[in-house]
C-alpha cells in the first residue's frame, strides 16, 4: 500500500493563516534557554509582487512566476533577559521546486546568519516538510509537521559546520486562529 504524500503547494496551502506559537530555544555551548510567544502570520504572496522580485535580484535570478511565494510575519515576545523583549519581522520563502515534493527555498534574510540564504526542501514519506540550509559557519536543520489540521509542530537544530557539533536546539508548537478562518 502507497501512501499518499502531499506536494509542496498542499504543505503551504495548509500552513496559510494566523498562529500562535510556543517555543523553546536551548543554546548548548552557554546552557541557556529560552521561551518565546508569537503571533504568526503566514499568507500567500503575488510572484509579481515588489518584494518578491526583490529577493529574485538578490540571488542574481529572473523572476520565476511558477514560484511559490509566502510572507511570515511574526510579533514574539521572549523572556531572554529580564525584560521581556519584543521583537516583530518578515521574511519572504520562495519554493522553486524541482518536483512535487522537493526543491530549494529562496529567501530574503537568513534565519540562523543574517545574509541571504538558500535552502533545500524536501516533503518526506510523512508529510513532514524539511528545510537545509548552510550559512558561512552553521547549518540549520528544520522539520516541520502537523499533528492536526490546526496544530503544527517544528524541530530545529543548528550545528557548527566546522566540527558538526550541535550549538542550539529548538521545539515549537503552533496552533491556527481558527476564528479568523474564512468560511
Amino acid at each position: 500500500m502507497t501512501k499518499n504524500l502531499i506536494t509542496i503547494n498542499q504543505f503551504i496551502d495548509k500552513s496559510i493563516g494566523e498562529w500562535k506559537s510556543i517555543r523553546s530555544t536551548h543554546t548548548l555551548a552557554f546552557q541557556e534557554f529560552e521561551n518565546s510567544t508569537s503571533k504568526i502570520y503566514i499568507k500567500h504572496i503575488n510572484p509579481k509582487n515588489k518584494k518578491v522580485a526583490e529577493v529574485f535580484k538578490k540571488y542574481n535570478l529572473n523572476c520565476n512566476l511558477d514560484a511559490i511565494s509566502i510572507s511570515i510575519k511574526w510579533h514574539a515576545t521572549s523572556d531572554w533577559e529580564e525584560n521581556n523583549i519584543k521583537e516583530e519581522d518578515e521574511t519572504i520563502l520562495i519554493f522553486l521546486p524541482k518536483n512535487k515534493n522537493s526543491g530549494i527555498v529562496l529567501r530574503n534574510k537568513g534565519y540562523t546568519e543574517p545574509v541571504i540564504s538558500s535552502s533545500n526542501y524536501f516533503v518526506d514519506e510523512n508529510n513532514n516538510l524539511l528545510i537545509k540550509t548552510f550559512y558561512k559557519s552553521t547549518l540549520s536543520e528544520e522539520r516541520i509537521c502537523f499533528l492536526s489540521t490546526h496544530i503544527r509542530s517544528r524541530f530545529s537544530t543548528i550545528r557548527n559546520q566546522e566540527n558538526n557539533s550541535v550549538i542550539q536546539t529548538s521545539h515549537t508548537s503552533e496552533i491556527r486562529n481558527i476564528a479568523n478562518l474564512k468560511d
